[in-house]
């Protein structure tokens, strides 16, 4: 029968290797994914009580019923990516 191995002897006053972290950066500030967004983002919801969004993004609350897409300071996620991305498409004419 083989003997169980032991687990060989460490050195007490041995230094334990260093743990490398991952530098962390900050994604900044923008309308990027994973950005922190610089203003707040609204668009306005149409008067009819469809709820359908209408007109453009805003920064500042349009009045009336409104969608906050991003409140300012926060990450951008890809929903409100998309959100910003549909309404720029719909002011360009196409939708």
């Amino acid at each position: 029968m083989a003997a169980r191995g032991s687990k060989p002897e460490q050195d007490k006053d041995a230094i334990p290797a260093a743990t490398v972290r991952p530098q962390e950066y900050d994604a900044g500030v923008g309308w990027e994914i994973g950005q922190k967004a610089p203003e707040d983002a609204f668009r306005a919801l149409d008067g009819a009580g469809s709820g359908g969004v209408s007109g453009p993004v805003v920064h500042t609350h349009p009045g009336g019923y409104a969608r906050q897409i991003v409140v300012k300071g926060q990450v951008v996620t890809a929903g409100a990516r998309r959100e910003l991305d549909a309404a720029e498409a719909e002011q360009d004419g196409g939708a």
